[in-house]
């Protein structure tokens, strides 16, 4: 099983980014999946989860109204559109699956199972 995570870059603040995952080696259509992001220093932080359906999701307050997650079942993918980007949003960002509660949403990182390499985004003022 692989997650493959991809769209990060060096952008200016008030820019958008799209960071993709796709998932291979099984399905995750009926699982919840998420990102997390890790700053320099930091401990790994929840940003955003969507449910096996889409039909929730769940944001970290620090990216509410700015970032959007969504999910494509049939490509097996999340992602994650992150507009007016601000260098607190400086970070790897990691997309995760959680096999255990594909119709809720956790926000702790040890209840995620698998874990795709991260992507680093970099965001200057």
């Amino acid at each position: 099983v692989q997650l493959q995570a991809s769209g990060g870059g060096l952008v200016r603040v008030g820019d958008s980014l799209r960071l993709a995952c796709a998932a291979s080696g099984r399905t995750f259509s009926r699982d919840t999946m998420g990102w997390f992001r890790q700053a320099l220093g930091k401990e790994r932080e929840f940003v955003a989860a969507i449910t096996w359906s889409g039909g929730s999701t769940y944001y970290a307050d620090s990216v509410k109204g700015r970032f959007t997650i969504s999910r494509d079942n049939a490509k097996n993918s999340v992602y994650l559109q992150m507009n007016s980007l601000k260098p607190e949003d400086t970070a790897v960002y990691y997309c995760a699956v959680d096999l255990l509660r594909s119709g809720l949403v956790s926000t702790r990182p040890r209840d995620y199972e698998y874990w795709g390499q991260g992507t680093l985004v970099t965001v200057s003022s």
